[in-house]
């Protein structure tokens, strides 16, 4: 289940100034060593540590590929890739150097298959949150508060923490 709290823009200049939105709540975040530990308890002969080693292996290889210019698919997950982070423009071609106008690289990670909004959207469960003495809980259902599948992929721009991932 995905649980949200509302949200207030609170930019002025903003066209969606004094309007709401639902944002996500992440309650924990799984390190390979979690999701190694998930993976053994779904009827695998795999242990924990063989999984780890496995997906270990697999970050590794994937960062050396990206590192030679290529991109990795992998299905009904992402496309990973880089991207180059410019700095400064250059007025003129002979102008332009990496230290100068370059300033770095980023991983880029494009969904795939089951993990495309498209296919998230028709499954996803929604539900509103609150937070009561600093613990997250759960609103009961109102009969609107529930949402499966459908619904719109627009965001509101809140001049925050979100990325467009570029």
């Amino acid at each position: 289940m995905v649980r949200y709290i509302l949200k207030q823009i609170k930019i002025t200049g903003n066209k969606c100034f004094g309007k709401w939105f639902a944002k996500n709540v992440v309650e924990e975040t799984i390190d390979l060593d979690g999701l190694a530990d998930h993976m053994s308890h779904h009827h695998s002969p795999y242990s924990k540590g063989v999984i780890k080693g496995l997906l270990t292996d697999m970050i590794g290889c994937i960062k050396e590929l990206l590192l030679e210019g290529k991109n990795v698919k992998i299905d009904d997950l992402a496309i990973f890739s880089l991207g180059i982070k410019n700095k400064e423009m250059a007025v003129k071609e002979d102008d332009f150097t990496v230290s100068k106008n370059i300033g770095g690289v980023k991983l880029k990670a494009r969904a795939t298959g089951d993990l495309m909004s498209k296919s998230l959207n028709l499954e996803a469960t929604l539900k509103k949150a609150t937070f009561v003495n600093g613990k997250l809980t759960t609103e009961p259902s109102n009969g609107g508060g529930n949402t499966g599948g459908g619904g719109s992929s627009s965001t509101p721009s809140t001049g925050g923490d979100e990325s467009n991932g570029d």
